[in-house]
């Protein structure tokens, strides 16, 4: 068996050729006929469009959800079956289709695909901007062809334009960029810039314009980002390169202190020890005193250390630097110093101290005295002033909406007269025996009798009475006429 095996292997050529497999071309291994009513689509961005998503989304979006069978055919590609040519040609004049925002590419099923098959959509494109001069069918037709194929160009020049913009139906490759702008050159050094607008176009790249990615991904941002991370690593390693060893090898203190202890202080941004102290120690290490050279090198590292740990020391020893000094003058080369806390003091000073009495305070006194009987003791009996400051706002010496006059002596008070009004009882008693005289009037004319005789026969009751009453007013027996009927 074994050499049966050998031999086989031994006879195998590398070089044989596959010989093809031929598929029958009976009826039933072809489906051709099946597929005249199919479309054959493709995804642009397959990250963000998922083949089993849109098997079943897109009939649902076309309306078209029962009449429709949809195919995976790959990653990238899928084929639709329609039952009747109205609903495909229904679906293709809807022009750009997208899925997930994305736009997809849609075209009708042929039997021998050329190269560019699923390669163009049809887009509207808005063509905004356009030079005054150049509203032609011929110019439309060119400025389309800057962004595709134009097959369709909406513009009348018999009927007004009510937009900005004119429409034009382009056969746009899915390979290229979307063209946000161009710029025109109209001859004679003038230049215009004419903008397009994309219909129904939603997610692109907005770094690249293309339909195939999105922008976190794009091969330009990918490459800027690749590029300023070389830019930081050349930079980095040309700063270590720079960066040099404070002691070299072939210093006799290499490997007794560390760049860390000779270094600069970025605190202070002194040396933390002077050179002065690094060249004698340099001096005792070659020196030939019958030391051993560890023992050497144990007090050098010793010595740093403990001098490192005291902060006066370390300043005095190790940096060479002048100790402070010390004064108990606290005000010191202080100079002159604007303090302004003296002179709110001495203003406090100055407010509570006692004012003494105005100038002319005793001709105000007398003329008070004088213009005033029964008000000239402004001051009080032990001689004080505050008794004139507290009395003195009778007589101001500004002008104020009072009650003021002048005359020959000098400002004097007007006399107020008040008003004499009864009290409001009296008032209340009289309005109430007003009414009941204008209740017994008109009683009076009701009965027939004049209003003289009624009033005359009031006044005459109340002469009588000599005070009102709340009472209802007793009326007399009038000869030849009987009693009232209020008796």
């Amino acid at each position: 068996m074994s050499i049966a095996m050998d031999r086989a292997m031994m006879a195998l050529n590398l070089e044989e050729e596959d010989v093809p497999f031929k598929m029958p071309t009976l009826p039933g291994f072809s489906s051709a006929e099946d597929n005249k009513l199919s479309l054959i689509g493709r995804v642009l961005n397959p990250e963000c469009q998922k083949m089993s998503n849109l098997i079943y989304r897109m009939p649902r979006k076309w309306g078209k959800e029962g009449r429709v069978r949809g195919v995976a055919l790959s990653a990238e590609r899928f084929q639709f079956f329609f039952q009747k040519e109205h609903d495909l040609l229904d679906v293709l004049e809807k022009g750009v289709q997208t899925c997930n925002e994305w736009v997809i590419v849609l075209e009708r099923w042929v039997e021998n695909p050329p190269e560019d098959y699923l390669q163009h959509v049809p887009i509207w494109v808005q063509i905004s901007k356009i030079p005054v001069n150049h509203y032609t069918e011929k110019a439309l037709t060119a400025l389309g062809d800057i962004v595709g194929e134009t097959m369709v160009v909406a513009y009348d020049p018999s009927k007004p334009i009510t937009q900005p913009f004119v429409r034009v139906k382009v056969k746009f490759n899915v390979a290229k960029a979307l063209r946000p702008s161009k710029v025109i050159d109209l001859g004679e050094g003038k230049t215009a810039v004419v903008h397009f607008h994309y219909e129904n176009i939603q997610k692109r790249c907005f770094t690249c314009f293309r339909l195939n990615h999105e922008k976190s991904i794009c091969p330009l941002t990918v490459n800027r980002r690749r590029e300023e991370a070389r830019v930081r690593r050349m930079k980095i390693q040309e700063e270590l390169a720079l960066k040099q060893p404070i002691i070299q090898p072939q210093d006799p203190l290499y490997g007794v202190l560390s760049d860390d202890q000779v270094g600069i202080n970025p605190d202070t941004g002194r040396p933390r020890i002077a050179e002065e102290v690094l060249q004698e120690m340099r001096r005792y290490l070659l020196a030939n005193t019958g030391e051993d050279q560890a023992i050497k090198i144990d007090r050098v590292i010793n010595s740093v250390k403990e001098a490192e740990s005291d902060p006066m020391v370390q300043r005095a020893c190790l940096r060479l630097e002048a100790p402070p000094e010390f004064t108990k003058d606290l005000n010191r080369e202080k100079g002159l110093v604007f303090d302004y806390g003296k002179q709110l003091a001495i203003q406090e000073n100055k407010a509570q101290a006692p004012k003494p009495d105005k100038l002319m305070a005793a001709s105000f006194k007398a003329f008070e005295t004088r213009s005033l009987p029964g008000k000239g003791d402004l001051y009080s009996s032990d001689g004080n002033s505050s008794s004139f400051n507290s009395s003195r706002s009778v007589y101001p010496t500004v002008f104020k909406s009072e009650a003021w006059e002048s005359g020959s002596s000098g400002t004097n008070r007007m006399r107020i007269t008040q008003r004499k009004r009864p009290s409001k009882a009296k008032r209340k008693q009289r309005k109430g025996g007003a009414a009941k005289e204008e209740l017994c009037e008109r009683f009076a004319q009701r009965e027939g009798k004049q209003a003289a005789g009624a009033k005359k026969r009031k006044l005459e009751e109340k002469e009588e009475s000599g005070r009102s009453t709340p009472k209802a007013c007793c009326l007399k027996v009038i000869p030849h006429e009987g009693l009232p009927n209020a008796q």
